[in-house]
Order: C-alpha cells, then sequence, then structure tokens
C-alpha cells in the first residue's frame, strides 16, 4: 500500500524533529531511521498471522460458557456479530497506528505521541498488567489438561514442576527469536485446529439445524458477554512487536484480516458443529466440553486429540503472550519510560532477553496464585487502556492528519470516531458491570503505574538508572520539550 496522501496542514517545528527522530521522510515515506535490531530476521505474513491468532484465541477452547450461559442460538449470533462491533474496529485501529508508527511499544507509542508521556506510561502499566496476567492462566492450565492423562500432575511438587518446566522452556523458545516463535506459532496452530476441522466434517450427518435455536432457560448475561469478550480480544498485542515485521506497512494489515477471518471462523465452525450434532442441554457446555462433543460425534480417539490440542494451544497462547509483552518494555524503554536494560538485546538471537526473563519470572509468581478477582481486574485495565487507544487514535487523526500513514482506514474524522463508539461503549458496559473488588484493584494498580512513571522521572533526573539515549535528557518531560523521544524501526514499507 502507498503511503496515504497528506490531509493537510503542515507540521510543526516540533512535530517534524520527532518525525525525523523515528525515520519518517518529509515526504511520507521513511528514511533515515536505525534499522531495527533483528537484521534480516523479519516476521514474515505466514508466522505473523498464527502469532496474532494466538495472542487473541489460539482456537474455540474456552468458548463453551457462552452456550452455557444463553443457549446455542446467542452463543452462535454472539460469535458472528460479535467481531464487527469489537474485532473489526480494534484490529483496523491496529493497522491505522501500527503502520503510521511501527516501532516496538505499540499502543504505548500511540498514547505517548497523541498525549504525552504520562498516558503513555499509563497505558503501558494497564496492558503490560493485563498481558502478565493473561499469560500467568496459561502454565496452570497446560497442567490441568495433562493431568488428564496422568493423574499425579494433578497436584504437589509434580504439579509445581509442570508449570515451572512449562515456563522455562518457553522463555528458551522466546530468547531464540520471533521467528522462530513465529513458525512454531504455525505448527501449534495447526495442530490445535485440524481436530476441529474433523469433528466439524464427522459431524455434517448428524447436524439438526432446529438445535442452533435452542436457548438457555436461566440465561447469564455478565458470563455471556465476558466470555466474548476475553475470547475475541487482544487483537492489539502485535503492535508492540511491529518494529520486528518485515514490511510492516503491507504485512501487519494483511496478517490482520486474516487472523480476524480465521479466528472468527474458528470459532463458528466448531461452535455449529458441535450444537448441531450434540443434543445435550446448555448447562452441559463447561469448560472443555468440546472435547467429550468430539468423543460424542466421532470416538474417543478425536476427544483425546481435542484434549491434547488445547496443551498445544496453551503453549502457543503463552509464547505469544511472552512474546508482545517483552517487546512492549523493550518499546518503552526505547521511549526512557523505563530503563535501558530492558532493551538490552542477545548478541546472538538478538532479542529482549532481559524484557523476557521479567515478564516470564513475573507470569510465573501469579501461576501459583488463585487470583479470579485480579484476573477481572486485569480485563478492566485493558478496558481502560483500549479506551485511551482509541481516544488517541481519534486525537492523532485530528493533531496530526499529516502523519504518512501507509494504511489508513478509509473513513473520514466523523466516520472514524462512529468506529470507535460501538467497542467504547461496549467496554464500558464491561467495566461498568465490575464489582467493587475490580474498582479497588484496578485502582491500586493505576496508582502503582503513577508511581512508576514518577520514580522513573526522578531516577532520571538524579542518574540513578541508564535510560535510552534516543529519549533524551527530557525523554519524559512535555510533549513541547521532547524533540527526540521516539526511536523507531526503519523499514520499507
Amino acid at each position: 500500500m502507498a503511503p496515504e496522501t497528506h490531509l493537510g496542514g503542515d507540521a510543526t517545528a516540533t512535530e517534524k524533529a520527532k518525525d525525523a527522530a523515528v525515520g519518517v521522510a518529509p515526504d511520507g515515506g521513511h528514511g533515515g531511521a536505525v534499522k531495527a535490531g533483528g537484521g534480516g530476521h523479519k516476521l514474515s505474513l505466514v508466522p505473523l498471522i498464527f502469532i496474532i491468532f494466538f495472542e487473541v484465541a489460539g482456537g474455540p477452547y474456552g468458548a463453551e460458557p457462552a452456550v452455557q450461559s444463553a443457549g446455542p442460538l446467542y452463543a452462535l449470533l454472539g460469535f458472528l456479530v460479535f467481531p464487527f462491533i469489537w474485532a473489526i474496529p480494534e484490529a483496523l485501529v491496529t493497522a491505522e497506528l501500527s503502520t503510521a508508527m511501527p516501532g516496538n511499544g505499540g499502543f504505548v507509542l500511540w498514547a505517548d505521541r497523541a498525549f504525552g508521556p504520562l498516558p503513555g506510561s499509563l497505558m503501558g502499566t494497564w496492558k503490560y498488567v493485563a498481558a502478565a496476567i493473561n499469560a500467568a492462566a496459561f502454565p496452570a492450565l497446560c497442567a490441568d489438561y495433562l493431568a488428564r492423562v496422568v493423574p499425579a500432575v494433578e497436584g504437589g511438587p509434580p504439579r509445581v514442576a509442570t508449570i515451572v518446566a512449562f515456563n522455562v522452556a518457553l522463555s528458551v523458545l522466546n530468547c531464540t527469536g520471533l521467528t522462530v516463535v513465529g513458525w512454531t506459532a504455525v505448527a501449534l496452530g495447526l495442530a490445535s485446529l485440524s481436530p476441529f476441522l474433523l469433528m466439524a466434517g464427522a459431524a455434517l450427518p448428524k447436524i439438526r439445524p432446529r438445535r442452533w435455536g435452542g436457548v438457555a432457560p436461566d440465561k447469564d448475561w455478565k458470563l455471556f458477554f465476558n466470555t466474548l469478550f476475553w475470547n475475541l480480544n487482544y487483537w492489539d498485542s502485535v503492535s508492540t512487536m511491529a518494529g520486528e515485521v518485515d514490511r510492516p506497512g503491507k504485512t501487519l494489515p494483511k496478517a490482520l484480516v486474516a487472523a480476524v477471518s480465521m479466528t472468527s471462523l474458528g470459532y463458528l465452525l466448531p461452535l455449529m458443529a458441535a450444537t448441531g450434532a450434540v443434543d445435550v442441554p446448555p448447562d452441559a457446555w463447561g469448560n472443555g466440553f468440546f472435547a467429550d462433543a468430539a468423543g460424542m460425534i466421532a470416538g474417543r480417539w478425536l476427544k483425546y486429540w481435542i484434549e491434547v490440542g488445547a496443551v498445544l494451544s496453551s503453549i502457543g497462547l503463552y509464547s505469544a503472550t511472552l512474546s508482545s509483552a517483552a517487546f512492549q518494555l523493550l518499546g518503552m524503554a526505547d521511549l526512557g519510560l523505563l530503563p535501558r536494560a530492558f532493551a538490552v538485546r542477545a548478541p546472538v538471537f538478538n532479542t529482549p532477553w532481559v524484557s523476557i526473563l521479567a515478564t516470564s519470572a513475573i507470569a510465573l509468581a501469579m501461576s501459583f496464585l488463585s487470583f479470579n478477582s485480579i484476573v477481572a481486574a486485569a480485563n478492566f485495565l485493558y478496558s481502560l487502556g483500549m479506551l485511551l487507544e482509541f481516544a488517541a487514535f481519534v486525537r492523532l487523526r485530528i493533531k496530526r492528519p499529516d502523519l504518512p500513514r501507509p494504511y489508513r482506514i478509509p473513513a473520514r474524522l466523523p466516520a472514524a470516531v462512529a468506529l470507535c463508539l460501538v467497542p467504547s461503549a461496549f467496554l464500558v458496559f464491561v467495566m461498568a458491570i465490575a464489582g467493587w473488588k475490580v474498582y479497588a484493584i484496578s485502582a491500586a494498580f493505576t496508582a502503582a503505574g503513577v508511581g512508576v512513571y514518577c520514580l522513573m522521572r526522578f531516577c532520571r533526573s538524579r542518574g540513578c538508572l541508564s535510560f535510552s539515549d534516543a529519549a533524551g535528557d527530557q525523554g519524559m518531560g512535555t510533549d513541547d520539550d521532547r524533540t527526540t523521544a521516539y526511536q523507531r524501526q526503519g523499514h520499507d514499507v
């Protein structure tokens, strides 16, 4: 895609200096930027599609509560409609802003550029906490699935050893580079999705369309909407590693379109097959029921395959989440919002090993906690971050109409605002139905985020810690003072 035509208005001298610092040429191209550390080992289209897939879904595992809470009819309608009102708007905003600012850090860069360093730092806190808590669930989930086959893993030292081994092995995998992570995601994705394709094929002669119209007698709308939200969010996570993508202006939009399509079908087809072929009440659809349904449709061999696929999906989910969170820390270090250590790359694989190990350690510690309220708070913090993200998108459309956008949502400002209003209304709804414990935990994390920002300012002013040269001595000052606060990797877009 060619860079967009400028929409009018010259950038201020300060904004032009910022663009020069991040490698935006005056003609709207991308020149003069420091090349990304990845060198020739950039993420290409196919592995990027599967990394996005695992950042969001990893397969239909976890969609069962939508049927349990409202019945087949509402579950099918939800996974048919919800991508249009939530997934597609989020993916479109991600595509536009990631290609306009294709540096590591993603949404932190956008909030920083739109509103300044404090909102950028808060965005980083909200999204990082949500990602770390999300990642912590996967080692424990993997141990739970393995316990079905090896009962000894159910508790005690064997369970602890399984969680630690899972964490360490995938941390090592992430340290070998995103290319390895990406192609591993391709293999895991094909292996975890293939049993559902077989289930759909085996279900065809047994499907009775009238079963799709079933509804739950006692509907739990809170569970229903939380299930939809949980299974179809985090599309913007890929933005944190945009600096590692080959030709991001072309590759990122294509990957997002393909991933949205694959993820949506990955939910709809198995749900249509299982709800149409298996005659059970909605309350039977607890977590893991897809494996039981596959056993009813095709036999125990397919049930076991889906359970193995769930383990493989957990591996892919953890690996992709760990990568995006680690590159977010790298991007924040490049901005000067965190110490330089988080941007240090390994000499051989060129990966941000400090950020990977820090994120891995946090996720491992949380893996042993019972934290239902904290998980709910993570959703709340993610929602806060998304509201700020949509606001940054609109703000940059107003503030920087001249910013080169290799991919631009084909909508003028009023339509762009309308695109953000529906998902924003849903975010407000999700936040409104949260309990007081969630509000308290979220307020504590937000206060901690402000505290981290103030601490980093203090450390910079006193020289206690080393910060990125790209941020400059005033890298955490006001927007007008920061003329070299952005460092972006250069690409042929």
